[in-house]
């Protein structure tokens, strides 16, 4: 029997699908499919995270991709707002919809009973057909139609069932805080799966971008359920290996797995971002007691820096009139050499995040 892959060879193997041992160089949408999306809950955290991972990223890259519409973003994975390919959103969008039914039921509970959810989905395909519109809109729409009803708990069963999408502006990081929504189909001139799939290609293509990994891994980034079976579907296409804890991992055969003395720069990371959030046992990028440090009880989660391969610290930019401050906040101590290497790291993110700040400058906590 193989001895079990250890906390830092499977380190080691997620940060080199996560484009984390060196930046690489390819287009930015070959990047966003290689990452199966990227979080988006705000606008600005998709561009550093791909800064971070690809060599020679413009901020202009990713908002061209939205624009054309190569690119949307959207409520995919957990509920949450991804950033897909459009290509991967009309393949995938149909295998998440379980879990989006699944998540919605669990946050309303009695109240998805009080309105007729195929009327209500027609009802909002025709609201924001007729233009692209917020949901702060679409509420005060429903509470005028429906005076006695829950607009809240309709908006939010429209939002997880009907594919829709948010309009790009010209604002700096392609969203204003409020985005309007269109209707996926739309927007992107087809038809968009808004039934049930089969979800053996979202695995297959979360295993490429996050494993070696569990059923329940797979589980956490999606929030599906029942992956179990769908793991043993594949089996004969897939490797297994046993972490340190003797649990089963799945991979795909030809998936990197580097050794785990191979270097890992320092690197950081934007708010939400899907390294930190996509594993049941995440030791393999973050040790437990730094996890409440990065995701708060408000559902926040902070941007955070690598060393050697692992969170070891939060940031964040301080911004007054022409200067800009990227603090670091560590977790513990630093080497001498890893604060150097994250203060030159850091004026590059600075560079990047805050183009037009005239006097920059990193401080350490």
């Amino acid at each position: 029997m193989s001895p079990p892959l250890t906390t830092r060879q499977l380190n080691r193997a997620l940060l080199a699908r996560q484009m984390l041992l060196a930046r690489e160089t390819m287009p930015p949408l070959a990047a966003v499919e290689r990452l199966v999306g990227l979080q988006a809950q705000v606008a600005r955290p998709p561009f550093v995270g791909l800064w971070t991972r690809l060599e020679g990223f413009r901020r202009a890259d990713l908002l061209d991709l939205l624009h054309t519409r190569q690119a949307v973003r959207s409520t995919t994975m957990r509920a949450t707002l991804h950033l897909m390919s459009a290509a991967d959103y009309l393949g995938l969008r149909g295998a998440l919809q379980p879990a989006l039914a699944r998540g919605t039921a669990a946050v309303l509970g009695d109240r998805s009973q009080s309105f007729d959810r195929d009327a209500l989905l027609a009802e909002g395909r025709a609201f924001f057909g007729r233009a692209p519109a917020t949901f702060d809109a679409f509420r005060i729409h429903l509470k005028a139609l429906h005076p006695e009803g829950d607009e809240r708990a309709m908006a939010y069963t429209v939002r997880t069932h009907l594919p829709l999408v948010q309009v790009p502006t010209e604002t700096a990081w392609g969203f204003p805080a409020s985005a309007d929504f269109a209707v996926a189909d739309e927007w992107l001139k087809t038809t968009v799966p808004s039934g049930p799939t089969t979800p053996h290609e979202l695995v297959l293509r979360y295993l490429a971008a996050f494993g070696p990994a569990t059923s329940g891994d797979a589980q956490a980034w999606s929030a599906l359920s029942g992956l179990k079976a769908v793991f043993e579907e594949l089996r004969p296409r897939l490797v297994t290996f046993r972490d340190e804890r003797k649990r089963e991992l799945f991979d795909l055969p030809d998936a990197p797995r580097p050794e785990e003395d191979v270097p890992a720069p320092v690197r950081f990371l934007p708010e939400f971002d899907n390294l930190v959030l996509s594993h049941v046992d995440r030791t393999r990028v973050i040790a437990d007691e730094h996890r409440p440090r990065v995701v708060l009880k408000n559902l926040q989660v902070r941007a955070t820096f690598l060393v050697d391969g692992f969170v070891a610290g939060a940031w964040k930019v301080e911004r007054k009139k022409k200067s800009a401050v990227l603090v670091l906040e560590p977790f513990g101590k630093l080497a001498k050499k890893a604060l150097a290497d994250l203060e030159r790291e850091g004026d590059a993110l600075l560079r990047f995040v805050e183009e037009d700040a005239e006097v920059r400058a990193v401080r350490v906590l």
